[in-house]
């Protein structure tokens, strides 16, 4: 696979393919910039050679043209981000569009209207993604939130460009990825939390072979406690799943994985910051309470494996972090995450919640890497092929 690096812009237009999906507030101004920063050094190496930039992206689900989904609403953010003026297309195929891009000029970007305005890029239309393929000469996919979907703009128009690349972002993705898949590097702990266990089964089938340490927390622990003889009165558990857990508990063995699960937890009554808790072990909680959190001791232990770890993959909370009352497992963990970095230590970052919490916390500035697709993310986990990138081969 070509790289964005391996090409010079000097008077080529790219088209490139961005993850523009951010917030906004009911104002409609952009809540988070994160993703259009995450795009910026692709669009900037493409400028500083002397081409220009044609943007496209979707922004969240509409039902036909909805006006509260235009990517007009984020136009100046971009600008502003870019530190260059941002001109919009209120298309994305067709003349209004093509005219647009044959008009811009080196050292201009041109962002389009909204993908999903049209059915036609979730379905992955040929016709669709030849009429994108007009608008650029070189295509380059820097979407990595995207890549796992088959659309049209990330997938089947690469077959209509010779020159095609990955940006920058995409690939600090896939590198950061096998950095923690196939590590030389010794010991690697991967940290697997949420509220179920269906949802990383095949992650945790795919990565055990690749892992020194697995620390199972959050929701997704109670089911390997009851599977186990444990009894966690009303906390979350799959009951379907507890031979699953011993299955997996029997696999990591046999592959000389460690697991580490909680010891105790912060229990309560009631889904409530206000509610009254105690510290449990997980295997006795009380009968009508509920585990939302790691308690101390796990935090300890969890603690004392971090911060022997070369490399720290965190997918996912180990309580309920959005209530102040049950968030100390999951600070807790990114501060020991932290530590370990300032060390020399490669941590990894992935997956809704996690970067949530991170973010939450301030832990995102202080790892080696926030991963910016969730659901990408954890497909490369469980060891599947992207067809986003594929199709850059």
């Amino acid at each position: 696979m070509k790289t964005i690096n391996d090409y010079n812009f000097k008077d080529k237009r790219a088209l490139i393919r961005v993850d523009f999906n951010v917030p906004l507030t009911k104002d409609f101004e952009v809540a988070d910039r994160s993703r259009i920063e995450g795009a910026k050094p692709s669009i900037i190496k493409v400028l500083e050679d002397g081409g220009s930039a044609v943007l496209m992206s979707h922004l969240g689900r509409p039902e036909g043209k909805e006006e509260k989904y235009s990517l007009n609403h984020i136009v100046n953010a971009v600008s502003d981000v870019l530190g260059v003026k941002v001109k919009f297309v209120e298309d994305c195929v067709g003349k209004d569009a093509e005219a647009a891009a044959s008009e811009i000029h080196p050292g201009e970007i041109l962002l389009l209207e909204n993908l999903r305005y049209y059915s036609e890029e979730k379905k992955g239309d040929d016709a669709f993604a030849e009429k994108l393929s007009k608008l650029g000469d070189i295509y380059v996919n820097d979407a990595f939130g995207t890549a796992h979907r088959a659309h049209a703009s990330t997938t089947v128009v690469a077959k209509y460009f010779e020159d095609k690349a990955m940006g920058l972002l995409l690939q600090k993705e896939i590198e950061s990825l096998d950095k923690v898949l196939n590590s030389t590097e010794k010991p690697v702990t991967a940290v697997l939390g949420g509220a179920k266990v269906s949802s990383k089964i095949t992650v945790i089938e795919n990565i055990l072979p690749k892992v020194d340490h697995l620390i199972i927390g959050g929701g997704m622990a109670f089911t390997f406690i009851k599977a186990q003889g444990g009894k966690i009165g009303e906390s979350l558990v799959e009951d379907d799943l507890q031979n699953l857990a011993l299955d997996i508990l029997k696999k990591a063995e046999a592959q000389n994985v460690k697991v580490h699960l909680p010891v105790d937890s912060v229990v309560t009554q009631q889904f409530d910051n206000e509610a009254e808790t105690k510290i449990e072990p997980i295997n006795a909680i009380s009968d009508g309470w509920m585990g939302l959190d790691a308690g101390p001791q796990s935090r300890e232990n969890f603690a004392k494996v971090i911060g022997g770890s070369k490399i720290i993959l965190w997918n996912g909370p180990l309580g309920v972090f959005e209530m102040d009352t049950f968030s100390k497992g999951t600070v807790a963990l990114g501060e020991e995450i932290t530590k370990a970095t300032e060390q020399g230590a490669f941590s990894l970052v992935g997956g809704g919640d996690s970067v949530s919490a991170a973010k939450q916390f301030g832990f995102d500035s202080k790892v080696s890497y926030v991963s910016t697709g969730g659901g990408a993310m954890l497909e490369m986990l469980e060891g599947k092929s992207l067809p986003g990138i594929d199709a850059l081969k």
